[in-house]
């Protein structure tokens, strides 16, 4: 079988059960050589998914805005050994013995500022819902509550990339959607990806895992695999102009914007240099613990760097980059092979860490 074949039997094994609809696009060399939509963007409209339909991206965000902040380090607007106090000099959180925090760049980038998920305070919220307030607001609420770690002492997922955001905009006299117009969306042509939704009639469906999935409501808690925490999603915040712009979790988008911005990490050229981008795509937490889930992966500026592809079991190269987003998405750079994957569905969790992520790899590499 061909990898259209086998990537068609995995997308066509899901629909309906376990995915309500997606967009995949799959890039070599600079070429594509896959792309389809399925399924549907809303079930009980019996709306079919397009290409061109738009997502809420979720962490997808994440390698958007470090990319502008890479843009900025070729344009030697920022250092990834500058202080965070230089460019937000009130963004002063405290270690956990309760000495001032000396956060850094490249910590940011890296998530190992000691910013994480787990010690997000109410006021405070990380992109997906809650509280709404300015990123100002959002990011001094973050700065009030210790860190988990010291920076530089460990590793965990969380609210770094809000920060950079509230960096990039500071450096840039604006907001965080204007900065990213300016060092990334704009000149990559990433029409749909913003803070906002350019076409309501194209923004698809929001559904939750089930069998078959179900669609989200309004806040709509989700339980992880194992079932000790709840995600709280609210669909309708992408609609609310007084929403931070969350440098995290804030952006809706297409597949094609997306595939755009990581193509630059596959040899699209005229954006960052191409040391910036093998920095980017390199381990940079060192032997630095990670999660159980993260067995056999380091992680560089944009994300999961493959290290070991017993202990991932996973069936792309070493030093293949990956990630994902909480609405339903998950992403590969392979510099080994030049591939580029973008997984965009409506379908959480499923679409960004259920098994549909890893049929589609394992269809892809087989």
């Amino acid at each position: 079988m061909s990898i259209v074949e086998r990537v068609n039997a995995a997308v066509d094994a899901a629909l309906g059960q376990r995915i309500v609809g997606c967009v995949i696009l799959i890039n070599k060399d600079g070429e594509e050589i896959y792309a389809r939509a399925a399924g549907l963007a809303d079930r009980e409209a019996n709306v079919p998914m397009q290409r061109d339909a738009i997502f809420r991206l979720a962490s997808v965000t994440k390698p958007i805005v470090a990319t502008a902040v890479l843009r900025l380090l070729d344009l030697g607007l920022i250092g990834l050994n500058d202080r965070v106090t230089r460019y937000l000099p009130w963004f002063t959180p405290a270690n956990p013995d309760g000495s001032v925090a000396d956060i850094r760049i490249h910590h940011l980038l890296s998530h190992s500022s000691g910013l994480t998920y787990g010690n997000l305070p109410a006021d405070a919220s990380g992109g997906l819902s809650g509280v709404v307030n300015s990123l100002t607001e959002t990011l001094q609420n973050i700065a009030r509550v210790p860190l988990a770690f010291a920076p530089g002492t460990g590793w965990d997922y969380g609210t770094s990339i809000d920060v950079l955001g509230g960096v990039l905009a500071a450096i840039n006299g604006s907001n965080v959607e204007d900065a990213l117009a300016r060092y990334v969306t704009g000149p990559l042509g990433m029409a749909d990806a913003h803070f906002y939704v350019t076409d309501p009639a194209r923004l698809a469906t929001p559904y939750a895992d089930g069998t078959p999935p179900v669609r989200m409501g309004e806040p709509h808690g989700i339980w992880d695999a194992a079932g000790t925490t709840v995600t709280t999603f609210s669909p309708s915040r992408i609609f609310n102009p007084a929403a931070p712009q969350n440098g995290g979790a804030g952006m809706a988008g297409t597949a094609d914007d997306v595939m755009k911005m990581l193509e630059v990490y596959n040899g699209r050229p005229g954006l960052l240099e191409p040391a910036t981008v093998a920095t980017a795509l390199a381990n940079q937490i060192g032997n630095l613990s990670r999660r159980e889930q993260d067995a056999g992966k380091r992680f560089g500026f944009i994300g999961a760097v493959l290290e070991d592809k017993q202990a991932a079991k996973n069936p792309a190269p070493a030093g293949t980059v990956d990630w994902g987003g909480a609405w339903g998405h998950n992403w590969v750079v392979d510099p080994a092979n030049r591939m580029t994957i973008v997984v965009c569905t409506n379908t959480t969790f499923e679409g960004c860490n259920g098994p549909f992520r890893d049929d589609i790899l394992r269809a892809v590499y087989a």
